[in-house]
């Protein structure tokens, strides 16, 4: 699964961990690629380099680091020449990123600048719109990568559908923070024990879950307006336009399935919706080449699965291993399997007080403990 809307917490205070839970949930639940559109740029690439060398263990990282903002803030991109939008894009390039966010620029013009500014540096420019349907239109017009999150109208005509089609802007809806309406995600709450998924537990502290899940809102069926949304995201892709699975972070791992399933709500069948998360993602990353199918010579990443998602959508979350770069891993527990067996060591919150975490068999240099608890 190819998630390219994906929000991974990075560690705010500039230190990376051995093992980042975030990371394990997401793989443990099939995402092996991740494209997050807003980050902390010393923390996502140093980290991204961490897995790709096997230092940590995680889906593919890649990000667009931090955003070009345009509003006022402490880290506001200012941008009002195109020489203004070459030296942001050169300064992330520079670190890693082969996309930018472009989100908040008030004028049409700085937003096309970057956008020109990213062409000769062969970069991906992504944007927010803000849940602003005029936004979001200008955004297809200027020629963006894609439009992130969906638009907050319903239902869509054909002057839409045929403008968006006739263009080269994918779509990431993110139904899962459906704007205009309910975020999808609250109807996954609603209607699924959330904190009995003990695989799930495996990988993200309790305290998140239980917050969440456990008091949770209810709602009528017909007022989760994502559905509704769905349908119209159906349309705009059956014009022609690819659709990706974004998940937003919201919650990692499973969350991207919720994305999924939703993506079936609005009509598409399994197998279209399966698309969404694999071979299109890879496609409006530009690696299509390299991943989101089962082809020679592409790289190692798929999920082994216990039930036929073609039968029920849902059955995707029956995962039994995750296979990412060519390294197999148990899905239940993370522990590495095939050419190179190793046993996941325990997260923080695992651990009996003082118990370090194994991860190197040197106490020297595994000094993490839990907090007292009283």
């Amino acid at each position: 699964m190819v998630d390219v809307h994906a929000h991974l917490p990075t560690s705010p205070d500039g230190i990376s961990p051995q093992q980042d839970w975030s990371y394990f949930a997401n793989l443990a639940y099939g995402v092996t690629t991740s494209h997050d559109p807003s980050s902390n740029t010393e923390m996502v690439f140093s980290q991204a380099e961490m897995v790709r060398s096997g230092r940590m263990v995680g889906p593919r990282i890649y990000s667009t680091g931090t955003i070009l903002y345009g509003a006022d803030g402490d880290f506001k991109a200012v941008i009002n020449s195109l020489d203004d939008a070459r030296s942001n894009l050169r300064r992330m390039k520079a670190v890693g990123a082969f996309s930018v966010k472009s989100y908040n620029q008030p004028r049409r013009e700085q937003r096309q600048q970057i956008i020109q500014a990213a062409r000769e540096l062969q970069m991906e420019v992504v944007p927010e719109g803000g849940s602003t349907f005029f936004h979001n239109m200008t955004m297809i017009a200027d020629g963006h990568t894609g439009i992130e999150h969906n638009i907050p109208v319903l239902p869509v005509y054909k002057d839409v559908k045929s403008f968006w089609n006739a263009s080269k802007s994918g779509y990431t809806p993110t139904l899962i923070v459906s704007y205009g309406s309910q975020f999808g995600e609250n109807f996954w709450y609603d209607r699924t024990n959330v904190w009995e998924k003990e695989r799930l537990l495996n990988f993200v502290p309790r305290a998140i879950i239980d917050s969440r899940s456990r008091r949770r809102t209810t709602s009528e069926f017909g007022d989760y307006g994502h559905i509704e949304v769905s349908k119209a995201v159906r349309q705009i892709a059956d014009g022609g336009t690819k659709v990706n699975l974004g998940s937003h972070g919201q919650l990692q791992g499973l969350g991207a399935h919720w994305e999924l399933w939703m993506l079936a709500q609005g009509g598409m069948s399994p197998l279209q919706a399966i698309r969404c998360a694999t071979i299109n993602g890879a496609s409006y990353l530009g690696m299509d080449n390299e991943l989101g199918s089962l082809e020679v010579g592409k790289l190692a990443d798929l999920i082994v699965l216990d039930a036929n998602p073609l039968d029920d959508i849902r059955n995707t979350e029956n995962i039994k291993y995750v296979m990412a770069n060519g390294r197999l891993f148990n899905a239940e527990t993370m522990d590495e399997e095939g050419n190179s067996p190793k046993q996941r060591a325990k997260f923080w919150w695992q651990l009996a007080r003082g118990e370090s975490m194994g991860l190197n068999g040197n106490s020297e240099t595994d000094i993490f403990t839990t907090p007292d608890c009283d």
